[in-house]
């Protein structure tokens, strides 16, 4: 059982990776399929497999799609991912993680004829408890990517949602509205990246340092 309970309106840093360290992520179609997976199994009602509900008229369910999570953002690198979620209805965060990882792996196996579990174990959480953690995370999601120094095409992150203002999942008015336009959150998020590798740096060499 958890030690951490997920509260309605409350902000979660939720992050897992391949069991033993695998990648999770090959190729652009799995970046694909898992953010759309994150799209489509938000919804309060139970929509099945994809498959099966690709074949609904979605123009038919107009507002009364009920989101179980607020993706803040997110980012998919091949062997682990980022979230920042908000829980907007009761249980809906485990719901959605349920959900998103059992078809995901459900997926992957099918695809590269393998069995088994795909994550290791459950999927981390942490409360996410003041608006200046939020923010510092939110960068640290949105250019997680460059943390472990990968670019381009390997690795998918809601940056561009952010920074571009491409419309996709993300409520990321949450954050934006609280700089004045969204060069100035691009600004304040690279900064903290830089003093997050800094840190990293800094760690690794005081860490080698008590081996010696």
């Amino acid at each position: 059982m958890r030690k951490i309970r997920f509260a309605d309106g409350e902000f979660y840093h939720i992050y897992n990776r391949g069991v033993d360290k695998r990648s999770v992520f090959l190729d652009q179609q799995d970046f694909e399929r898992f953010l759309q997976s994150m799209r489509e199994f938000n919804n309060q009602k139970p929509i099945g497999s994809l498959f099966e509900n690709s074949f609904r008229d979605k123009t038919k369910l107009g507002n009364r799609v009920t989101k179980l999570v607020d993706v803040v953002c997110y980012c998919l690198n091949p062997n682990h991912f980022h979230l920042i979620l908000k829980q907007r209805i009761g249980n809906g965060l485990s719901e959605f993680m349920h959900r998103l990882g059992s078809g995901y792996t459900r997926y992957f196996n099918i695809k590269n004829k393998r069995n088994g579990a795909l994550f290791q174990g459950k999927f981390k959480a942490i409360h996410v408890d003041s608006n200046e953690y939020l923010l510092h995370l939110s960068a640290y999601v949105n250019l997680n990517n460059r943390v472990h120094r990968l670019q381009g095409k390997a690795a998918r992150s809601s940056w561009e949602e952010y920074v571009h203002g491409k419309k996709a999942m993300c409520r990321k008015e949450i954050i934006i509205k609280q700089f004045d336009k969204p060069s100035e959150y691009k600004h304040f998020a690279e900064s903290a990246l830089q003093d997050i590798l800094e840190r990293k740096k800094l760690y690794k060499e005081t860490e080698n340092m008590l081996l010696e």
